[in-house]
């Protein structure tokens, strides 16, 4: 299943009241759980830089991935980044794929 890092920053208005972060939480995390059955969380991290948070997760595709951002962005008010990750030995792999046909001029 692919891989996602989603990058996610708040509005200002979005949390008014630091208490309310865990519930706010807690909201989103059953709304994926609900809506896109799919998805496995690896990991969710605060971070100290241009964005608040940044999570990690599996989705079935893009669509769901999609959705997930969709959910993210309805609660916190804010923007999110979505990319696939792509695990450096399977890179590698698609690496030795192409590198023939970049050679051969195609």
């Amino acid at each position: 299943m692919p891989t996602f890092v989603m990058m996610t920053k708040l509005s200002h208005d979005a949390i008014k009241d630091p208490s309310n972060i865990e519930t706010l939480g807690r909201q989103v995390s059953e709304r994926i759980r609900t809506q896109c059955p799919g998805v496995r969380w690896l990991g969710s991290y605060a971070i100290m830089g241009p964005c608040d948070y940044l999570d990690i997760f599996e989705a079935p595709d893009d669509r769901t991935a999609s959705k997930v951002a969709l959910i993210v962005r309805s609660y916190g008010h804010g923007t999110t980044e979505t990319w696939l990750a792509t695990p450096w030995e399977r890179f590698l792999g698609i690496v030795k794929e192409t590198t023939g046909v970049v050679r051969s001029g195609v």
